[in-house]
């Protein structure tokens, strides 16, 4: 009984301190630019999503339940709502950059490069780029991944498997079929 009314004590001063609320926050800012910039693949569109987060994530703090400790996961998923959300906007369709030719490399050539893996991630469609970036890159537990894609942690997991799958032909010329 005192652990839980210390626990509503603690969670209540979270809940009403504009200073606690922006210590978490600073600490999950990094991770959730990373996360915008890989959905978004536009830092400027990024850092947008991510300012439209924080706010929102302020003005609805008192719904969050479990204070600090489900902080990351909490603000990580209004990350990737807004990045969702910013794809789906009508500008974000009518605006595209060319795609600069590729030339084949010969076989005997390819070798991965971390250039190969960014670029063979960045084909992939943005929610496999945000599942693989927060369970490899965040190293986020599956439960938190779940949050953060709006899916459940079996989904979440498949989603995971999936898009790793993907990535593997890309990297591996042996498994392309000729």
């Amino acid at each position: 009984m005192i652990g839980a009314v210390a626990g509503d004590a603690a969670r209540e001063a979270f809940l009403s301190s504009p200073d606690a609320f922006s210590a978490q926050l600073e600490t999950v800012l990094d991770a959730a630019h990373r996360l915008a910039t890989v959905m978004l693949r536009d830092r400027s569109a990024a850092e947008d999503a991510v300012q439209e987060a924080a706010l929102k994530a302020w003005r609805k703090h008192g719904q969050l339940r479990g204070g600090a400790e489900g902080f990351r996961g909490w603000f990580l998923s209004i990350v990737a709502n807004e990045c969702r959300m910013a794809r789906r906007t009508r500008w974000w369709h009518v605006v595209r950059f060319a795609d600069p030719p590729e030339q084949p490399a010969p076989v005997d050539q390819l070798a991965v490069t971390s250039s190969d893996l960014r670029d063979a991630v960045l084909r992939l469609d943005p929610g496999d780029r945000a599942a693989l970036f927060c369970f490899f890159y965040l190293d986020l537990p599956m439960e938190e991944v779940a949050r953060v894609l709006g899916v459940s942690a079996s989904a979440a997991r498949s989603r995971v498997y999936r898009a790793a799958r993907r990535l593997k032909p890309e990297l591996d010329p042996s498994e392309v079929e000729g």
